[in-house]
């Protein structure tokens, strides 16, 4: 039973998982923040091109 304990202790595995866990989530937001400025910056240049091209009263 000391064997088992001390070998649970020393098992970093788990603590890999979630680290690498943490990094993905990390990124996932970057990821999708930045998709969200691009798609708002996006929206706003096709509106204007749409205002532009149509045609006048």
């Amino acid at each position: 039973m000391k064997n088992l304990v001390s070998r649970f202790i020393k098992d970093e595995s788990g603590a890999t998982a979630i680290e690498y866990g943490l990094i993905a989530a990390l990124i996932a937001v970057a990821i999708i923040t930045a998709l969200r400025l691009v798609g708002t910056n996006l929206t706003n240049m096709l509106n204007n091109v749409a205002t532009n091209l149509a045609p006048a009263p």
